[in-house]
């Protein structure tokens, strides 16, 4: 698959890039999606929930009434889940969420989203670039110059850019992350991907040469 380069001004250059096959047009499994996905979200959890149960509850331990004779149901004390203030019944404890994949099926995962994305077109290619000051205006006439400016996107850089970083950060729907960093979740999350030339080799690199 061949796209055309673009530059941050909206316009084609004379460059072309291809996206290899073996990462963007893969048959998709959706069941790896699934499970990366799920990882991913269950990592972000912090587990830190909790809710006090009966022996936790602060309050008397008196039997509160006889236990026959009274014509109701019988009751221990104040701190039983049947009553208000008392404790909960199997209530939520802190815990980890967290679980393990394997890498090749995390793989998978990354190159089944990809040619999602690839199949929808939603794929653009932009010369590497950077910004003199961090200016989120910058950012902003970026995505205008691609009709972008009210769409989910996520910019894939081949290194650290700490200005075109903070230029896009007070934006909801801009994303940026490194191409060792791309992760399942955050391609589908997105509309569109933008990827500068370097990262699409940074990405090869990662897919293939590790095989």
């Amino acid at each position: 698959m061949e796209l055309e380069v673009y530059n941050i001004n909206g316009n084609k250059t004379t460059k072309k890039v291809s996206l290899d096959d073996a990462i963007f047009a893969i048959e998709p499994n959706d069941h790896a999606i699934y499970l990366d996905v799920k990882q991913y979200m269950a990592n972000q959890r912090q587990g830190t929930h909790k809710a006090k149960e009966r022996s936790e509850v602060s309050g008397s331990t008196r039997k509160l009434k006889k236990q026959k004779g009274t014509g109701g149901a019988r009751s221990g004390d104040i701190k039983s889940p049947l009553f208000p203030g008392g404790g909960r019944v199997f209530g939520p404890r802190p815990r980890d969420y967290n679980f393990k994949l394997n890498k090749k099926l995390k793989k998978l995962a990354r190159k089944s989203a990809l040619t999602y994305k690839a199949k929808d077109n939603a794929i653009l290619v932009l010369e590497d670039f950077t910004f003199d000051v961090p200016k989120t205006q910058s950012y902003i006439d970026l995505l205008k110059n691609f009709n972008l400016f009210d769409k989910k996107t996520l910019l894939v850089l081949c290194e650290s850019n700490k200005n075109v970083y903070l230029s896009s950060r007070n934006l909801k729907k801009a994303n940026i992350v490194m191409a060792s960093n791309l992760n399942t979740y955050d391609i589908l999350n997105a509309k569109n991907l933008l990827f500068v030339e370097g990262s699409v080799k940074e990405i090869e690199k990662m897919f293939l040469l590790a095989d």
